[in-house]
C-alpha cells in the first residue's frame, strides 16, 4: 500500500512538475514588446536595429513624400507629408512568426509585421499580436499595419460570404482588461516606379494586406480604440471579428474591405461601434464582398451628408445573429436569405441628430431605444427578439410614424386597380406606380399578387397595359402604423409623423398635374415637370428622396427649394428600378405627408434576376412583351413553379393566340382568365387531359409535361422543337421563360 502511494505521489510531481514546464515554456514563446518614445524594449532589453532580428526598430516608414510629382502617385496635396515628419516616426518591425504581447505608447511610430515576401504562401507564416495597453500614433501613414503573412484564401476565390480566417497569418488579439489605441493615417497610391502600377496604398489607420483574424481573449474585455484621418479598420482581402470591444472614428469608411466581389467581412461576436463618414462621406461598414453578421454587437452610422449607409457591401449582406443597429442616409438591403428577422426602416425626410429611434411591439414591450449622434434617413436592425408575424411600431422622439410602402411596393387604392389578364401569382408590368398588399391585409381577387387568383379579369390586346405608370389612384391613402415583418416583407419606406397620432394636417404631393412619374427608355432620364401639394406647405419643408429599389447603389436628396426649375436634376440615367418619395420635412410643427412614386428605367426592374444568369435576356425579352409579368414590383420569383393553366396562358400570349372557350374539361371555368387559352391549346391538340379528363389547372407543370406540349407545338407549326435543359422536375419560372423565348 505505501508502494502505491508513493508510485502516486511520484506521478503527480511528474505531472505538475510537466505542467509548470509547459507553462513556462509557453511564457518562453510569447515575445514581450514595450513600446516608448524613449526606447522601445524587446524581452525587457533595448530593440535590436538588426533588420535580421525577429523584432527591429529603424525600418523607414511608408509614406506619400511631398513634391513629388505626377509620376509619383496619386495623393493631394492633403495626401502629402515632409520627410522630416516621416523620419520623426519609430517603426517598430516584427519579421518571424510566433506570439508577441505588445504594451506602450509611440507618439510617432509605427507597428509593422513583415515575414518576407514568400510569406503567403507559407502556412507557419502567422503572427499573433496580443495588444497590452498599446498606444499608437502615426500621422503619416497607418499605426497598425501587416504587410507580409500567410494568405489563406485566395484573391478569386468567391467564398459565397463564408470564411475561416482562425490559420490565417494576421492574428490580432486584445488582452483581457486592457485598453489600446491606433490613431492612424493613411498612405495614398504610389506608383511602381516608371508605371501606374500600385506600388503601395493604405488606406486605413489600422491595415492589413492579407486577410485579418481580430480576437478577445478569454473574458472578451480588451478594447481597441481606432482613429483614421481618412479610413478605420481595413483588410485588402478578408477579416473576421470574433470578440473584444472595437470603437472606431474616422473620417471616410469605417471598415473596408476592398477585394471587389470577393472580400468577407464578417463579424462573430464581441462589440463594435463604428462612427464613420466624420469627414466628406463615409459607410460605417463597407464590404467590396460581402458582409456576414453573425453575433456580437454592432453600432454604425455613416456620413449624414453623402449617400452612405452604416451598412454596405457590394455582395449579399447576411445578419444571422447578434444586435445590429445601423443608421446611415442610405442602408444596402439586406439579404432575404438571412438567417436573423431583421427591419429595414427607410424615412421620408432626414431625422435630426439626437433623434431617438424607438421600436416596440403590440403591447408596448420596447425592444429597441437609440440615439443617433448624426442625422440619417435610413435604419437596418436585427435582433434575436425581432419575430416573424408580429405586430410592431416605430417611434422617433416618442411620435408614432407610419409608412406608405414596404418591401412589395407602394400602398393604397387596391379596388381602383383594373386588372390586365396577369396569371396567378404575377403582378401587374411595372412601369410607373406600384402597389402591394398591406402586411396583415388579405389582397382582393384579382390583384395579383402571390396568394390571389384574379378570376374574370378581361383580356386586353397585346402590348397594353393598363397598370402602365398608373398613378397612385388613392391620392389620399393613410399609411399603416403597424409594421409586420413577414417571410417577404421587411423593409419599409415612406416612413414619417403619423398625422393621426401627431395632430398634423396630412399632406398629400402629385407630380407631372396628376399623371405620375413614368418610366423611360434606357439611359434617359424620367420626365418630371411639376409637383403639387394638397396644402400649402412651404419649399423649404418638403423633401424629395429617389433611391433604387432595393437600395444599393443610387441615392439622392433635396429640398424642393433647391430643385426649382429643375426637378429632373435629382433623378437618375442608369437602368433600373427606382422609388421618388416626396414628403414635408420631420419636425414641421403643422403638417406631415408622404407620397410615393415607383418607376423603371430601361433594363429588367426584378432585383432577383441577375444580369448573368443564364435566363436574363429571355425574362427580359417576355417581360417587355408583356408575355410574363414579375411577381411583385421588384421580383420575377424564378425558381417558383409554373401552375398548367398559367403555363398555357403565357405560351398562348406569347403566340398571339385567338383564345376560345371549350367546355372539354370540367375543372375549367368559363370565363377565367386562362379559359380562352385553354380552349386554344385544345382545339390545336396542345394539351389532353387526365385520366378523369380534368385539366387540372391550378397544379404544377412538370418540364416534362411541358416538353410535351412543346414537342406537339413543333410538330403542328413545322418548327425546330424547343428542348428543355431539365425534363424532370417542376417546372420553373425561369426554364418556362428560356424555352419561350426560343419560340420567337
Amino acid at each position: 500500500m505505501l508502494k502505491r502511494t508513493s508510485s502516486l505521489l511520484l506521478a503527480l510531481l511528474i505531472a505538475l512538475t510537466c505542467a509548470v514546464s509547459a507553462s513556462a515554456a509557453s511564457a518562453e514563446e510569447e515575445t514581450v514588446i514595450r513600446l516608448s518614445d524613449a526606447g522601445v524594449t524587446v524581452n525587457g532589453q533595448a530593440a535590436s536595429s538588426d533588420p535580421g532580428s525577429a523584432v527591429y526598430v529603424g525600418a523607414k516608414i511608408v509614406y506619400y513624400e511631398a513634391g513629388r510629382g505626377s509620376d509619383y502617385g496619386e495623393g493631394t496635396a492633403a495626401d502629402e507629408h515632409t520627410a522630416e515628419e516621416a523620419a520623426a516616426h519609430t517603426v517598430v518591425t516584427i519579421t518571424q512568426p510566433g506570439t508577441y504581447r505588445v504594451s506602450g505608447a509611440l507618439s510617432a511610430g509605427q507597428l509593422a509585421v513583415d515575414l518576407g515576401n514568400n510569406a503567403a504562401e507559407d502556412p507557419t507564416a502567422v503572427v499573433v499580436l496580443i495588444l497590452d495597453g498599446a498606444d499608437i500614433t502615426s500621422t503619416v501613414a497607418p499605426a497598425v499595419i501587416f504587410y507580409n503573412v500567410y494568405e489563406p484564401y485566395s484573391s478569386t476565390q468567391d467564398t459565397k460570404g463564408v470564411t475561416d480566417l482562425s490559420k490565417a497569418g494576421a492574428q490580432v488579439v486584445l488582452a483581457d482588461g486592457s485598453v489600446n489605441k491606433a490613431t492612424g493615417s493613411h498612405v495614398a497610391r504610389i506608383y511602381k516606379e516608371g508605371s501606374t502600377k500600385k506600388l503601395h496604398k493604405y488606406d486605413g489607420a489600422f491595415y492589413s494586406k492579407m486577410s485579418m483574424n481580430i480576437s478577445g481573449e478569454s473574458a472578451g474585455t480588451g478594447k481597441l480604440y481606432i482613429a483614421g484621418d481618412n479610413e478605420g479598420l481595413n483588410s485588402e482581402l478578408h477579416l473576421t471579428i470574433n470578440g473584444g470591444h472595437i470603437d472606431i472614428q474616422s473620417q471616410d469608411d469605417g471598415i473596408n474591405t476592398n477585394e471587389d466581389g470577393i472580400s468577407v467581412t464578417t463579424i462573430n461576436g464581441g462589440s463594435l461601434k463604428v462612427n464613420a463618414g466624420l469627414g466628406a462621406e463615409g459607410d460605417g461598414i463597407d464590404s467590396n464582398g460581402y458582409l456576414t453578421i453573425n453575433g456580437g454587437t454592432v453600432v454604425t452610422q455613416s456620413n449624414e451628408r453623402s449617400p452612405d449607409g452604416g451598412i454596405d457591401a457590394d455582395r449579399d449582406i447576411s445578419l444571422n445573429g447578434g444586435t445590429v443597429i445601423a443608421l446611415g442616409t442610405r442602408n444596402d438591403a439586406a439579404s432575404s436569405g438571412s438567417k436573423q428577422t431583421f427591419i429595414e426602416l427607410a424615412f421620408a425626410s432626414t431625422q435630426a441628430a439626437g433623434s431617438v429611434v424607438k421600436l416596440t411591439d403590440a403591447s408596448g414591450k420596447t425592444l429597441l431605444t437609440h440615439t443617433a449622434e448624426k442625422a440619417f434617413q435610413s435604419v437596418t436592425f436585427s435582433s434575436q427578439e425581432l419575430a416573424r408575424n408580429t405586430e410592431y411600431r416605430v417611434y422617433i422622439n416618442e411620435v408614432q410614424q407610419q409608412y406608405t410602402g414596404n418591401s412589395f411596393g407602394m400602398m393604397g387604392g387596391f379596388g381602383a386597380r383594373p386588372g390586365n389578364g396577369q396569371a396567378p401569382g404575377e403582378a401587374p408590368h411595372a412601369g410607373g406606380q406600384g402597389q402591394g398588399p398591406v402586411p396583415g391585409q388579405t389582397p382582393p381577387e384579382g390583384s395579383g399578387f402571390p396568394g390571389t387568383r384574379p378570376e374574370g379579369m378581361p383580356d386586353f390586346p397585346e402590348g397594353f397595359d393598363p397598370q402602365q405608370n398608373r398613378p397612385n389612384p388613392d391620392s389620399d391613402a393613410v399609411g399603416s402604423v403597424s409594421f409586420v415583418i413577414t417571410d417577404t416583407v421587411h423593409s419599409f419606406s415612406g416612413i414619417s409623423d403619423s398625422a393621426d397620432a401627431s395632430g398634423k394636417q396630412r399632406v398629400t404631393f402629385s407630380v407631372n398635374n396628376g399623371a405620375g412619374l413614368t418610366g423611360s427608355a434606357s439611359g434617359i432620364k424620367p420626365t418630371w415637370t411639376s409637383i403639387e401639394a394638397s396644402a400649402d406647405v412651404s419649399d423649404r419643408d418638403v423633401q424629395i428622396t429617389v433611391t433604387d429599389v432595393p437600395s444599393e447603389n443610387y441615392s439622392e436628396t433635396r429640398l424642393l427649394s433647391e430643385l426649382q426649375g429643375s426637378l429632373s436634376d435629382i433623378l437618375p440615367e442608369a437602368d433600373g428600378t427606382y422609388r421618388l418619395t416626396v414628403a414635408v420635412v420631420s419636425g414641421n410643427a403643422e403638417y406631415a405627408g408622404v407620397s410615393q412614386w415607383q418607376f423603371t428605367i430601361g433594363g429588367l426592374p426584378f432585383t432577383d434576376v441577375d444580369p448573368a444568369d443564364r435566363a436574363y435576356g429571355a425574362i427580359k425579352t417576355l417581360y417587355e412583351k408583356g408575355v410574363m409579368n414579375g411577381t411583385g414590383t421588384a421580383s420575377f420569383s424564378p425558381n417558383a413553379p409554373v401552375s398548367r393553366a398559367a403555363a398555357i396562358t403565357v405560351l398562348g400570349r406569347l403566340l398571339e393566340a385567338k383564345t376560345a372557350e371549350s367546355g372539354l374539361f370540367p375543372d375549367v371555368k368559363t370565363g377565367t382568365w386562362y379559359s380562352g387559352y385553354v380552349g386554344w391549346a385544345v382545339d390545336n391538340g396542345l394539351v389532353q387531359g387526365d385520366t378523369a379528363g380534368k385539366f387540372r389547372p391550378d397544379d404544377s407543370l412538370t418540364a416534362a409535361h411541358m416538353q410535351l406540349i412543346l414537342d406537339r407545338y413543333a410538330a403542328l407549326s413545322g418548327k425546330e422543337p424547343v428542348v428543355l435543359s431539365s425534363a424532370g422536375s417542376q417546372l420553373t419560372r425561369a426554364e418556362l421563360a428560356v424555352a419561350l423565348a426560343a419560340l420567337l
